[in-house]
């Protein structure tokens, strides 16, 4: 355990997933605390040619509302904004949800890096950013962008996933805050309160497979 950042206010999390991604969040969403005073973004990777039913399949485990992003809607906390089938998920000035038709990232639409980039831009030290499982690299890049704005930066632990790469992917770019079984960030979400603010204390880098 070391002595993290001073304490601070948190007005957005995004949080990234690809195979094994939906089970995952069943097991997060569920911990984040009713009246939260953040904004959840949520890329999962999808097939492209299908309509994300992520909306309808969150919202029964989930104190918060689940939205599926439409393009230039203002963004007001509480919520859960999950991106739609096909389009790349971005948070523009106001801050407004921007929906992209841009080539695929790492052969995904929607894509982790684009929304954690855009997320970096808007809320800098007031982000936390998550990666979880996945079969590729996208959400890297995305979590360094995280970083190099000031925000938190959350790796589940590659060997508790159920696909490494993404992960394992992640840390190679970043010196990430937490490396963290999914029991471990569920308390971590559970543990911010509705004023979302993110403790000193709460800040680790545990890498063995018991964290």
């Amino acid at each position: 355990m070391t002595a993290g950042p001073a304490p601070r206010k948190l007005d957005a999390i995004v949080i990234g997933a690809s195979a094994g991604g939906v089970e995952a969040l069943l097991h997060l969403l569920p911990a984040l605390p009713a009246g939260l005073a953040a904004v959840v973004f949520v890329v999962i990777h999808m097939p492209r040619n299908m309509p994300s039913l992520m909306a309808d399949i969150f919202a029964p485990v989930c104190a918060l509302p689940v939205i599926e992003a439409v393009d230039k809607m203002v963004i007001e906390a509480p919520a859960v904004i999950v991106a739609p089938s096909d389009y790349h998920l971005l948070v523009d000035r106001g801050p407004r949800v921007s929906l992209s038709v841009d080539d695929p990232v790492h052969w995904s639409r929607p894509s982790i890096d684009v929304l954690f980039e855009s997320a970096a831009d808007v809320y800098r030290e007031r982000l936390l950013g998550i990666i979880l499982t996945g079969w590729n690299r996208d959400g890297a890049a995305g979590l360094a962008a995280v970083q190099r704005a000031g925000g938190v930066t959350v790796v589940q632990l590659p060997g508790s996933a159920e696909a490494s790469v993404m992960p394992a992917s992640a840390l190679e770019a970043v010196d990430a805050d937490h490396v963290l079984t999914l029991d471990r960030i569920a308390a971590l979400l559970a543990s911010l309160g509705a004023g979302a603010v993110l403790l000193p204390a709460s800040v680790d880098r545990t890498t063995s497979a018991s964290a």
